[in-house]
């Protein structure tokens, strides 16, 4: 079955005024909607087509362009509308809270290198809180749509957590204040969901 763009869950001016409306609705009906075409088109008819978008990235040829950045792009975009939230996102906590403070000192420490992680990626891309094996917790960024599910990205590990800093995703509203917009979207994490990923993933 082909890949479909997934419902957002909420409306497009929803996370103002944290995200615009209308850079919600070009990030989500053109740029995700064109990864999904893409990709779609770029498994019809191979042996990637009826497997998972993980298990596709995990064992990626990463010299097949088409599938690496259209994937990564579906992926990628995935995640990042399902961990922010207009309300009822909660706070971190539990068993993350824990492994966050433990490999950051404090939920300030992790904002802030998660936030550099973001701010010092060149060009476009993402910044990452991934996931490890028993619990550890790691910050990376990757370039373009590349994401740490791929073979050789480095980080590894399941992404938790993802912000795209690449300017359709903030520009119309921030222009050229990266910072900004990484710190009002640390306002509009949906920690319930982050959570629930945490702990299905170690």
């Amino acid at each position: 079955m082909a890949f479909q763009l997934p419902d957002l869950g909420y409306a497009y001016d929803a996370l103002e005024p944290a995200i615009d409306a209308r850079t919600m609705e070009i990030h989500h009906t053109k740029h995700h909607n064109g990864y999904t075409t893409k990709l779609n088109n770029a498994i019809a008819g191979t042996d990637l087509e009826g497997k998972s978008i993980e298990e596709i990235l995990s064992s990626l040829d990463m010299t097949n362009g088409a599938v690496r950045n259209n994937g990564g792009g579906y992926y990628n975009h995935c995640l990042y509308w399902e961990i922010i939230a207009p309300e009822n996102r909660g706070r971190i906590s539990g068993p993350l809270a824990d492994a966050v403070n433990a490999a950051y000192g404090s939920y300030d420490g992790f904002k802030d290198a998660f936030s550099k992680a973001a701010a010092t990626r060149f060009g476009s891309g993402w910044a990452w809180l991934c996931a490890h094996e028993g619990g550890k917790v790691e910050i990376c960024s990757t370039a373009n749509q590349d994401n740490p599910l791929m073979p050789g990205i480095g980080c590894g590990g399941t992404p938790i957590l993802g912000i795209d800093v690449w300017e359709h995703a903030y520009y119309l509203n921030y222009q050229n204040r990266r910072p900004d917009y990484i710190s009002a979207f640390l306002g509009i994490i949906n920690w319930n969901v982050v959570e629930a990923k945490y702990e299905s993933s170690i």
